[in-house]
């Protein structure tokens, strides 16, 4: 309930029309995140009973996002043409499907179906990034660029770290989760061996300032510095900085409005093509997943998340070591998102979930500043396609030894 109950919390203040926008296909309208985040309980919860029976079978259609295996589902870019069910609807049935799964709860549940209530309770917390971020996109897309909240936790205000190169683990390092350690997603698992050669990290993220340099020389100009889809994508689109920044490239679009670009704290909507280019402008690459996973495995999960009310990246704190590996951002790595060795799909419809999205994405770890703390863990893999900017996206370093 805890987790339900917060992703209503992020449509405090939000009319039924702000959760009706859907500014372009890769986004979801609020209010079919709040129907799409209930069906999943209700069909997979509540529908492990064979003799359920929805109260609202037709809007399976409408909030089947893209389960093949459940029925035929609305085109993904027509979602924010479903102006019924109504807001109040949706809310409505949230609470009756919260009810449902409440009392089934309350008469005991199997293991199978404890662990399809966990996976609706981690699929939801997704989505209450997936929410933010496009509303986001959606007020950055209204000529009157609204606030999603008036007034945002204040900035860091300090100086960041002087950017250095910390040397990773070299050898046999296993990666992925750890059976009986907790919950995990199947593209997460099975834990493998994987072999590090010499290599080192950037003890913080790029920041605004760092980044602001690769624009001003020219860094979207410079074809040598992009990979072949990413510089038509540059040509095509013309991009000439990262999504939000303003054309003054002093300010930016954030969650609060538009605001003073902060010189120090990390660059954020960027694609990969964009994490590539700059590296490459750097002299140094991106990491790997397994080289990210094993400087993150021993660190303790904190940063700046979801509960902070920021909803944007802040700069490094000081200190020794590697700085913000969890929060802020999600970094972008060099790995593509690929199954382990061994991988087993979930059996069934929720054999759907991750596997089928395994070509043409690449991987991001760490979390950003609206992922919710306890979401995320040195393990999680989330992937988007290398074109993918309204995503709090960033940049690590990497370097060969």
């Amino acid at each position: 309930m805890r987790v339900r109950r917060q992703t209503l919390a992020l449509c405090t203040g939000l009319s039924a029309e702000d959760l009706m926008v859907q500014s372009m296909p890769d986004a979801s309208p609020g209010k079919w995140h709040l129907a799409h985040t209930t069906w999943f309980f209700e069909q997979f919860v509540l529908g492990y009973d064979p003799a359920y029976r929805s109260p609202h079978a037709a809007w399976d259609y409408l909030f089947n996002s893209y389960y093949e295996s459940v029925g035929p589902m609305h085109a993904r870019p027509r979602r924010g043409l479903v102006s019924r069910p109504t807001l109040e609807e949706v809310r409505d049935y949230r609470s009756r499907i919260d009810e449902a799964v409440g009392e089934l709860i309350a008469r005991g549940v199997n293991a199978e179906l404890a662990e399809r209530i966990e996976l609706g309770l981690q699929h939801e917390q997704q989505h209450q990034e997936l929410l933010l971020t496009d509303l986001k996109h959606a007020f950055w897309c209204n000529p009157l660029h609204p606030a999603y909240r008036d007034s945002e936790t204040p900035a860091s205000g300090h100086a960041s770290s002087p950017m250095h190169f910390l040397p990773g683990r070299e050898g046999p390092f296993d990666i992925g989760h750890r059976h009986g350690s907790g919950f995990a997603y199947d593209n997460e698992t099975p834990r493998h061996r994987v072999w590090l050669t010499p290599h080192a990290l950037a003890n913080r993220l790029v920041t605004n300032n760092e980044y602001l340099a690769f624009v001003r020389d020219g860094g979207y100009r410079d074809a040598s510095l992009w990979l072949s889809d990413g510089w038509a994508i540059v040509q095509r689109e013309g991009w000439q900085r990262p999504l939000y920044w303003q054309e003054d490239l002093a300010s930016e679009f954030t969650l609060a409005g538009i605001r003073p670009l902060e010189a120090q704290a990390p660059v954020c909507h960027i694609s990969y093509f964009e994490a590539d280019a700059f590296a490459r402008w750097a002299g140094a690459r991106l990491p790997t997943e397994a080289e990210w996973e094993s400087a993150a495995a021993d660190l303790p999960v904190t940063g700046n998340f979801q509960e902070s009310h920021r909803f944007h990246p802040v700069a490094a704190p000081h200190g020794d070591g590697l700085r913000q590996m969890y929060g802020d951002v999600w970094e972008w790595t060099t790995s593509p998102y690929v199954s382990y060795p061994g991988f087993k799909p979930l059996p069934g419809a929720l054999g759907e979930y991750n596997g089928k999205f395994m070509n043409g994405q690449w991987v991001l770890r760490g979390g950003s500043c609206a992922t919710p703390h306890d979401h995320i863990r040195a393990s999680y893999r989330n992937f988007f396609p290398p074109h993918a900017r309204w995503q709090f996206a960033g940049i690590r370093l990497g370097q060969d030894r």
